[in-house]
């Protein structure tokens, strides 16, 4: 996989770090405000949720979603071949990859709404090449 080559370049791990941790300042647990976005662009996904009834699989998914990203923009150590594995195992629970891929999308959505005036049009274009290389990694898979 020749996506696995490409490292993020520092300046754009620092601002997804940044937005990340700014997030994490102001909302909190984004837990309800990721699955509330996703539920609302992908009403499709909810179903999958029905045994979830407390969250904690929610919980979960997006606390790994996290660790996966700050690997990914980071020292690679796993993140790379989390997401391509996870790619595959949501194939078996019938999810199409580009819901897989809009998960990662959702986050940043979400996290832009938080920031909100502290978000930039630089942490925008970060985002939007990481979104474009995690794109790959989970095409690829």
């Amino acid at each position: 996989m020749g996506a696995a080559l490409q490292v993020t370049p520092p300046e754009d791990a620092a601002l997804i770090a940044q937005s990340l941790e700014t997030a994490a300042e102001r909302g909190g647990d984004l837990t309800a405000a990721v699955y509330e976005r996703l539920f609302h662009d992908r009403p499709e996904l909810e179903p999958l949720f029905v045994m979830d009834t407390d969250g904690a699989v929610r919980g979960e998914m997006l606390s790994r979603a996290f660790d996966a990203i700050l690997d990914f923009i980071g020292p690679r150590a796993y993140a790379h071949n989390l997401i391509s594995a996870e790619a595959t195992n949501h194939d078996g629970y019938n999810v199409p990859r580009e819901a897989f891929a809009d998960f990662f999308a959702t986050i940043r959505d979400v996290v832009r709404a938080v920031c909100a005036e502290t978000w930039s049009a630089d942490m925008a274009a970060a985002w939007q090449r990481f979104l474009a290389s995690i794109a790959g990694y989970i095409a690829a898979a």
